[in-house]
């Protein structure tokens, strides 16, 4: 199944909101650090709701542990950024994708980029009167569209 990495994240409600994803799809949430809020945040519980015991949460110390880390486990890192040109519907994911996003300030940085295997965006109209999407909408966007192709949904019993 591929996870969800968010890299640097700083709005509570937005990193909570995809906890609650995570939650709902049985879905592996890392967040690599440092976070601009505290993990007991109550804006980040309330997003979050009483789904946080089901997160299968991984903290990483900074950005060269997270490298190491999935190094270490396999799979692609797949970074989405808003100045990618080819879109998320172009690729074939698979169940060992690393999904990363970026502070929602700022994005993935040039240098996470440049770890990525592939770098992809989810388009928007052209008028420029949107820089970017919300957090927590790019980042379920793309988990249910890899979950769609590699046939992983979660499944309601």
């Amino acid at each position: 199944m591929p996870s969800i990495v968010l890299v640097n994240p700083e709005i509570p409600p937005n990193t909570g909101n995809i906890a609650r994803t995570c939650s709902a799809t049985e879905t592996a949430l890392h967040l690599v650090m440092p976070l601009g809020f505290e993990l007991s945040d109550r804006y980040l519980k309330r997003a979050g709701l009483d789904y946080w015991p089901h997160v299968d949460l991984h903290l990483h110390e900074s950005n060269d542990d997270f490298w190491q880390y999935a190094q270490s486990q396999g799979g692609r890192l797949i970074g989405f950024s808003a100045r990618a040109s080819d879109s998320y519907t172009d690729i074939s994911y698979q169940k060992s994708d690393w999904l990363l996003f970026g502070c929602e300030s700022k994005g993935l940085s040039p240098s996470d980029l440049s770890h990525c295997d592939i770098v992809t965006t989810i388009p928007m109209s052209s008028q420029g009167h949107v820089r970017s999407l919300n957090l927590s909408v790019c980042a379920a966007v793309g988990l249910f569209e890899a979950l769609r192709q590699t046939n992983a949904p979660a499944q309601r019993s």
